[in-house]
């Protein structure tokens, strides 16, 4: 034997090598995901089991009895009306206006016979009724917004004041606020008719409507005197004759535009302002850029005695006030 061979130590593999390195131990924030992943699963099987137990639980109502969950469905009451406006109608009025009966069942609702309830009050433009399970009814209301008041005679021979709107319905406000109904202006020189005791729209309110919202927007401080309008002549010659708190009368035309027969107003009010010893009485628009005004002499003392002669005459002083 070869003694070199003899003296030579066996290879060992990298295996044969003792490992001395232990587990890295685990973060706190590697704990806390570790901890949720197991709670996230946890709660994931615990809502497919409940959903799984209501399902066999429904499938069991049904396969007894389908129509117990229809007729529980059915015979709830309602409890709760809830209204949205945007006007000043209240609770008081919807409780009145539905006069629904005590512990009335929700799906038995007729919400087209009730809809129809609420828009018989013309102060309703449009109404939404809604089922919100288990027992609320809502409704929300549009209210038709008041553009001028009328008197109208009462049952009882005494009168009382209306309102007009926009599209020519005539209603009894509810709830109206006192400063809003001051700023409107009495109608005058309709026909009002009754159609199963309820009063029919005027016709041509749209227009009025238009000059009373031009006049509020542009000339609020001419608007703000304005007393009545009427419609006497609206039909038949396209006039809309306004009287103002101080008497005077101002005449709009149909076929003019009102903001340039407003400006030509403001100007002869502004022009009046320079001759104190006269009084307006009478205000033309009708007519384009020549507009007439009729004065009255404003009061002054007593003339002294004069020689006898004609009598002054009464005729209108007429004076054309030309605008571009």
């Amino acid at each position: 034997m070869n003694p070199l061979h003899s003296n030579l130590t066996p290879a060992r593999h990298w295996k044969d090598i003792p490992q001395e390195v232990s587990h890295r131990a685990m973060s706190s924030e590697g704990r806390r995901r570790a901890v949720f992943a197991i709670a996230k699963t946890a709660g994931l099987m615990v809502t497919l089991a409940a959903l799984g137990w209501g399902g066999l639980q429904l499938v069991a109502v049904f396969r007894d009895d389908p129509k117990d969950l229809s007729r529980a469905v059915r015979s709830a009451p309602l409890k709760d009306l809830v209204l949205t406006t945007d006007g000043t109608l209240d609770q008081a009025w919807l409780a009145r206006a539905l006069a629904l009966p005590k512990d009335a069942p929700l799906m038995a609702l007729d919400l087209f016979q009730l809809r129809t309830r609420l828009l018989a009050c013309g102060q309703v433009r449009s109404a939404t009724l809604t089922r919100n399970f288990p027992s609320t009814l809502a409704v929300t209301v549009a209210e038709r917004p008041p553009v001028a008041r009328l008197q109208v005679q009462g049952s009882a021979g005494t009168p009382q004041a209306y309102f007009v709107g926009r599209d020519g319905v005539v209603f009894e406000g509810i709830n109206p606020d006192p400063k809003m109904v001051e700023t409107l202006p009495w109608l005058s020189g309709v026909k009002l008719m009754r159609q199963g005791g309820v009063f029919q729209p005027l016709a041509g309110m749209d227009v009025v409507a238009d000059l009373l919202a031009r006049a509020k927007l542009e000339a609020e401080h001419l608007y703000a005197g304005w007393r009545s309008v009427s419609l006497a002549r609206l039909q038949s010659d396209g006039e809309i004759e306004v009287t103002t708190k101080d008497g005077s009368r101002i005449v709009f035309g149909t076929n003019e535009d009102f903001f340039r027969q407003l400006a030509n107003l403001d100007a002869i009010v502004d022009a009046a302002k320079e001759h104190p010893e006269h009084v307006v009485r009478d205000i033309n628009l009708t007519v384009g850029g020549q507009v007439p005004v009729a004065f009255n002499p404003a009061a002054a003392e007593p003339a002294p005695a004069a020689e006898p002669g004609p009598a002054p005459s009464k005729t209108p002083l007429f004076t054309g006030f030309n605008h571009p």
